[in-house]
């Protein structure tokens, strides 16, 4: 992004709170760390498109991700500059697009605002729900059993905000050999997923290389915004939807879900998905790269 401007990103992700808790039959006065869940405005050409409640934490991946899941841009060269306001009641992210990109998004401006569970929030026809998913089927990405057990436990244990408040969705690339090179959490799990894309995106990581990882269910706008990724396989905690799991043949991806220890179900494509002597086992857990 050329000529990109960013100012001071909030610190403040968590707060601490009074509470009565029930222990041993009583209840005693005790305090609890919980999440921060802030408003955050995605402004283009001075026009707001969305507002989201999300954590207040890796806001310029959150605009680019945000930026290219949507579809306003294809890629991160698009944003001329970034500017991150912090406002009394709210955070707005104003995001300055190139000519042509500023352009095309006057035709489809639209406004949406909802909550944190809600990825398909102010759409104004059918159409734009069940939007064409980008085909994955070409990506020559292969996982041994291993690989997915090790994806969710890597996962478990890299998502220090969700460690401290219990609260937050996380969102991780799995590359075999590698083990987890990124992770982002948020309050929302579609906000959590934006992030991660922003910031594979700023990094030039091809999605085509490893899977996404995430600590939620599967809804048919995370299989849309992983294939935009380009990844061909998306891990989940939770259960898919019938329609996630349709959209997810339908390009060609990968959809494994209710992961819990080394057990798994594959809903979708198979065939991905080799036996642990057919390939070596991953490798264990590093640094995230971004």
């Amino acid at each position: 992004m050329a000529g990109k401007r960013v100012s001071s990103s909030p610190s403040g992700t968590t707060a601490t709170v009074p509470e009565a808790a029930r222990r041993g039959g009583i209840l005693v006065a005790q305090s609890r760390v919980v999440p921060e869940e802030t408003p955050v405005a995605f402004t283009y050409g001075g026009s707001t498109h969305a507002v989201m409640m999300a954590t207040p934490a890796d806001l310029e991946d959150f605009a680019i991700g945000f930026s290219l899941t949507e579809g306003i841009i294809t890629g991160p060269e698009q944003i001329d500059d970034i500017d991150i306001v912090v406002e009394e009641k709210g955070i707005d992210l104003q995001i300055r697009l190139e000519d042509e990109q500023n352009d095309a998004l006057r035709l489809r401006r639209r406004h949406m605002a909802g909550p944190v569970g809600c990825g398909l929030c102010g759409i104004e026809s059918i159409d734009e729900a069940v939007r064409p998913t980008p085909d994955v089927s070409g990506s020559l990405l292969r996982l041994s059993e291993q690989d997915v057990v090790d994806a969710v436990a890597l996962l478990n244990g890299q998502q220090p905000l969700h460690f401290e408040t219990r609260a937050v969705h996380g969102a991780a690339f799995y590359v075999p050999g590698r083990g987890l090179i990124a992770v982002r959490e948020d309050v929302g799990r579609h906000n959590a997923l934006d992030k991660l894309t922003g910031a594979a995106a700023r990094a030039g990581f091809r999605g085509a290389q490893g899977a996404v990882v995430v600590t939620s269910r599967v809804s048919v706008e995370m299989v849309q915004k992983t294939a935009i990724v380009g990844s061909p396989v998306i891990i989940a905690i939770s259960a898919p939807t019938a329609l996630a799991i349709r959209t997810a043949e339908g390009a060609g991806m990968t959809l494994i879900a209710l992961v819990r220890g080394d057990e798994f179900e594959i809903f979708t494509h198979a065939e991905r998905i080799i036996r642990n002597d057919e390939e070596p086992a991953s490798l264990s857990a590093r640094v995230p790269l971004f």
